[in-house]
């Protein structure tokens, strides 16, 4: 990690929200990222050389790198909340190690996440309730390169931040993904890929058991690629993302301002 880093700036930080303890903060994660990582050289040795997160074979062929890029920063608009968490949670699930779930209130549920993938003895939650901390917690994750993945809930984030998360992520090898609300004006982007998730009825499901969850995503944004949406469902049984045959550009009215 890098502490001598200035932390990003962020704009309408709440007055009244209390300041961060953050060598507090940093040493109780080392420690706890520490315990995580004991044991687990084989695991960082293949996130080393594994230099994309896969989602699905339709996906991924349309990806520049063949699947999600680690040592990157990725954008996932939620147009229905808990399909872009599950969304995000598979992918921090297949990072394949220690993710950390920033926020300024994370309520994420472990064990719900589990049904994605991601293991709750993997995941570690941070309350960052300032946005100028939640920001800085998100950078010095993405720096250390004991961190498979990290994930910021934020609302809105500027150019110059985003790019610092960026750059950070590259420094690290680690895997960023930012979870904003779906707006009509999301801004501009550092980031190498932005996604929207919508929910979609599930699959098979019945009055006593839940279905297969289905998602529409929309790819808005691509660096080296090109926009595409898909009918994506969840196969939580066989822990597989299928998709359907049909894969078509993102209409530009869905498009907005990517």
């Amino acid at each position: 990690m890098a502490p001598d880093i200035p932390p990003p700036l962020a704009a309408n930080t709440p007055p009244d929200a209390t300041p961060m303890d953050r060598p507090a903060l940093m040493a109780a994660l080392r420690a706890r990222i520490g315990r995580l990582e004991r044991g687990g050289a084989a695991a960082a040795l293949a996130r080393a050389e594994a230099g994309t997160v896969p989602l699905a074979e339709a996906i991924d062929a349309t990806l520049p790198d063949g699947g999600l890029a680690r040592a990157g920063l990725h954008e996932v608009l939620a147009a229905e909340t808990g399909a872009a968490t599950g969304f995000a949670a598979l992918i921090l699930g297949r990072a394949n190690g220690p993710v950390l779930w920033i926020g300024p209130d994370p309520d994420a549920w472990p064990s719900g996440l589990a049904r994605y993938g991601l293991s709750p003895t993997d995941l570690v939650m941070v309350r960052a309730p300032r946005p100028a901390d939640a920001l800085w917690a998100m950078e010095e994750a993405l720096r250390c390169p004991a961190v498979a993945g990290a994930l910021l809930t934020l609302t809105d984030i500027d150019l110059t931040a985003a790019r610092r998360l960026q750059l950070a992520a590259e420094a690290g090898g680690a895997l960023g993904l930012l979870l904003r609300p779906d707006t009509e004006e999301p801004g501009p982007s550092a980031a190498l890929t932005r996604w929207r998730v919508n929910a979609l009825p599930s699959l098979g499901g019945n009055q006593h058991t839940l279905g297969d969850p289905r998602w529409s995503l929309d790819l808005l944004r691509c660096r080296g690629g090109q926009p595409r949406t898909w009918t994506a469902t969840w196969r939580t049984t066989l822990d597989r993302l299928d998709t359907e045959a049909d894969t078509t550009p993102v209409p530009a009215t869905r498009r907005r301002r990517a």
